[in-house]
């Protein structure tokens, strides 16, 4: 028996205005449209997909990907309306922090509530065990930290020169409020220094922070990372933009089995003279004293497991030698890549003495990596 429009519609939840447009976009085409009235008939079996969609606009899916899901088998449907909803988690995350910045910044405080913060920090690169030379470049200052891990023949310029761009920051006074556009401006900056020295198979990773004196600003592409050690407690707050990572958002693989994929190293973002893969992830990272961040390439990641980062990070009090057990670490697991670390330390202002920048990339005379 086949229903009206208004009993479908009341059926599946729909309004009537709404399956008039999903007639029109081919999303859900009625079983039969009288040739006389115009009206639409809907089929008993069509309410399972009318229902469908009704929940997928309820999620916020745009008609679009509606179409998509809708066209696929259940599995696969289930893997695409998985990965939509891990990227509105990863979009609300986002937002809820720029809330929290502005929330923080608009609040009036009196000097009593306001406690002094600065960075103590260090950053040392390796070239590791197999690699012939380092692409690799860190940095360490009062107010900038990052890393940039090279690919290409002109990855080692590439990275330089990403981390390069960045430094300009560590001199410049920072207007209040506007820390995450001054930061996607001189990512801009950055990533034209390395369009003027990539080629095509050129590029670069790039995570790093910028200090406000109370939050760091974090920008990230690639599949360098940053953590937070807090209480204790290990986080990862980059999420890598690669192949295996979105396997794996999708559920299509595990974790366990992304370290023994054979395109873990893929990336699907970095910079590079590509402008469809060259958009970074922004955010504001809320900061307490005694936090711990960690910025690393995947020479350490992918061959040093968290809870080891985690006990060294934990365990070992001065930045400085932080990331000589780090790196060290990575090389006594076979040192396959280049690897590179800053380690920051959140401190009150009067437990800090004053330091210079920090930079490492081996590219030059070698005084920045590890004797072996």
């Amino acid at each position: 028996m086949m229903l009206t429009i208004g009993a479908f519609a009341k059926a599946s939840r729909l309004s009537p205005k709404a399956l008039r447009l999903y007639d029109e976009l081919d999303l859900l085409r009625p079983e039969r449209v009288d040739p006389d009235t115009g009206y639409r008939h809907y089929a008993p079996e069509q309410l399972e997909r009318a229902r469908l969609v009704a929940w997928l606009r309820r999620l916020g899916m745009p008609l679009a990907r509606i179409r998509t899901v809708c066209a696929l088998p259940p599995g696969p449907a289930a893997q695409e309306i998985r990965a939509y909803w891990a990227g509105v988690e990863a979009e609300t995350a986002t937002r809820r922090d720029l809330a929290a910045f502005l929330v923080d910044h608009l609040t009036p405080t009196s000097e009593e509530d306001t406690t002094m913060l600065e960075l103590r920090y260090a950053a040392l690169s390796d070239t590791g065990l197999v690699r012939p030379a380092n692409q690799d470049t860190a940095y360490a200052g009062t107010r900038v930290l990052a890393v940039a891990d090279g690919f290409g023949p002109a990855g080692a310029p590439a990275s330089t020169a990403a981390v390069e761009a960045l430094k300009t920051l560590d001199r410049e006074t920072l207007p209040a409020g506007s820390v995450l556009n001054l930061l996607e401006d001189a990512v801009r900056g950055a990533t034209t220094a390395v369009r003027d020295i990539a080629g095509g198979e050129d590029g670069t990773t790039l995570t790093a922070m910028l200090w406000t004196g109370s939050q760091l600003a974090l920008v990230h592409i690639g599949d360098s990372r940053a953590y937070l050690l807090r209480d204790g407690v290990l986080f990862r707050i980059t999420h890598d933009h690669t192949v295996v990572q979105s396997m794996i958002d999708e559920g299509r693989l595990t974790p366990e089995e992304a370290t023994a994929h054979p395109q873990r190293a893929l990336l699907l973002k970095a910079l590079t003279t590509d402008d469809t893969i060259s958009t970074p992830d922004l955010r504001l990272q809320d900061t307490h004293p005694g936090d711990r961040y960690l910025l690393c390439s995947d020479g350490l990641s992918s061959v040093v497991p968290d809870p080891t980062i985690q006990r060294i990070l934990g365990s070992v009090q001065d930045p400085e030698t932080a990331v000589r057990r780090l790196i060290t670490e990575a090389n006594e697991a076979g040192g396959p890549d280049n690897v590179s670390c800053v380690v920051a330390d959140v401190v009150e202002a009067w437990a800090s003495p004053r330091r210079e920048p920090s930079q490492a990339d081996g590219h030059g005379d070698g005084e920045d990596t590890l004797p072996r």
